[in-house]
């Protein structure tokens, strides 16, 4: 019998290394090379936008009706503080659209998982993503993509079936997606089966699980055997497995399903390439940050290195008042996006001392208190590197999944595995048990993105679910 619980040899992180290490991750960057092409015949980004807008207008519709309606002193979100839609709620959601509950619950879940939707105990209120819904093609892709990445959250798996041939499906489907991307057309889903079994059967050789049963001397003749449909590790037919997990996959607009075939959309034949390439789908810089918002002026500086992004930090801050421009940066740092959060707290490093007052007005605000903490140990002569020593264990745990928020939202899937160093936790069940009780409002994006860009499928199984119980409130 093969053990369904994750080894913790397999599960040890790397060796630690400070928390203050984590929010310079988005810094680290390899040796240019050029850009890639997408794929003959991939649609212009703006029509893929266009595609991703059109499959996601259920899901915003909802997200903005939240903003509208749902709130404090508004209404409540949830009757448990979980993320499930307490019934009243739903109920008053569905007439107001004119919907069933049970569309409203699904268009939901689909705007949480795209990170239209957080929830924040009792209330929601918008992602980001809604914020630039209309005008930024990279946030509508990026909101897709992380729907993409979600899809066995998005469609959960009938009852009946194994958690852990279930997992497996879950970690062989990116060969099957590629092949499907390779292929450019039409692939008899007889052949993805077989790709499956194939996949599924390396998975289990990499564990180097060995099947239990009476072994032949050597020798002996093999007495022929009959076909077998393919089996996951316990035995529990592919087939099923594999036509829920293509379902699901459509149900996201990835894929389309026929005749016994399986297609590509373009938006899942972009997305699969995306990962394929390992490259970055953020806005460029913009031009005239001085004259810019600071938002506006953080997302330019978001792809420059350190250096230069300092020098555009202090040309921003010489052409303004200093306690304005200070204040600006705050309200940046208060906003969805976590990287102009980090980002906004290095311009105010540049401010220096001028800045003090008002970062310390910010400590008893939950969402800037990590950063604000550090900012202010380091203005008053801690090592950089030391600095995280100020954190409560619960603050490094929310800034960790806060840093990798933006991590999954702007940078490239190794930097979200290699971020995994920063953690102060020793094992990863460790880290997954209090990322799991921190209650910050990415936690489900993010591990579910962690879960899609680590290679070890041991690891990723153990975030995917737990990812799966926070988003259904379990434990």
């Amino acid at each position: 019998m093969t053990s369904r619980i994750p080894r913790d040899s397999r599960l040890r992180l790397v060796r630690p290394r400070p928390l203050a290490a984590a929010p310079r991750a988005m810094n680290q960057r390899r040796p240019h090379r050029a850009a890639p092409r997408p794929p003959e015949g991939t649609p212009a980004r703006s029509e893929l936008a266009r595609m991703a807008r059109s499959g996601l207008a259920d899901a915003a519709r909802i997200a903005r009706w939240a903003d509208a309606a749902l709130g404090p002193g508004r209404g409540s979100a949830t009757a448990d503080g979980k993320a499930t839609l307490s019934d009243t709620t739903a109920e008053h959601a569905a007439r107001e659209l004119g919907l069933t509950v049970a569309e409203v619950r699904a268009d939901w879940d689909t705007a949480r998982l795209a990170g239209l939707i957080e929830v924040h105990g009792g209330t929601a209120r918008p992602g980001w993503r809604l914020r630039a819904w209309n005008r930024d093609d990279s946030a509508v892709l990026r909101g897709w993509v992380a729907l993409f990445d979600a899809w066995s959250l998005a469609h959960p798996e009938p009852d009946g079936h194994e958690p852990a041939a279930v997992a497996e499906v879950v970690s062989a489907m990116p060969q099957v997606l590629s092949f499907l991307q390779l292929s450019a057309g039409p692939v008899p889903v007889a052949q993805l089966l077989d790709l499956l079994e194939q996949r599924v059967t390396e998975l289990r050789t990499e564990r180097c699980e060995v099947p239990y049963g009476p072994r032949l001397e050597p020798g002996t003749p093999e007495a022929p055997q009959p076909q077998q449909p393919a089996a996951g590790a316990d035995g529990t037919p592919l087939a099923p497995l594999l036509d829920w997990a293509l379902h699901a996959l459509a149900s996201v607009g990835a894929l389309t399903c026929g005749d016994g075939h399986a297609t590509l959309t373009p938006l899942g034949s972009w997305a699969v390439w995306i990962k394929l390439e390992q490259i970055c789908v953020a806005a460029q810089s913009p031009a005239g940050n001085i004259e810019q918002s600071a938002e506006d002026m953080l997302r330019g500086c978001a792809r420059l290195r350190p250096n230069a992004a300092r020098a555009e930090y202090r040309a921003w801050l010489a052409a303004r008042p200093v306690g304005s421009a200070v204040t600006e940066l705050l309200a940046a740092a208060r906003g969805e996006d976590a990287l102009l959060r980090g980002l906004a707290f290095e311009a105010l490093r540049v401010v220096g001392a001028p800045a003090e007052p008002d970062v310390r007005a910010v400590l008893d605000e939950p969402t800037l208190r990590p950063y604000a903490l550090l900012w202010l140990a380091e203005h008053d002569g801690a090592d950089p590197e030391d600095a995280h020593e100020v954190l409560t264990r619960q603050e490094a745990t929310w800034l960790w999944v806060d840093t990798a928020a933006a991590v999954a939202d702007h940078g490239e899937a190794p930097l979200l595995v290699r971020h995994l160093e920063s953690a102060v936790q020793p094992t990863v069940p460790a880290l997954l048990d209090e990322v799991r009780a921190v209650g910050h409002p990415r936690t489900v994006q993010v591990l579910v993105a962690l879960a899609a860009a680590h290679p070890d499928p041991a690891l990723a199984k153990a975030v995917r679910r737990a990812a799966f119980q926070v988003h259904t409130g379990g434990s």
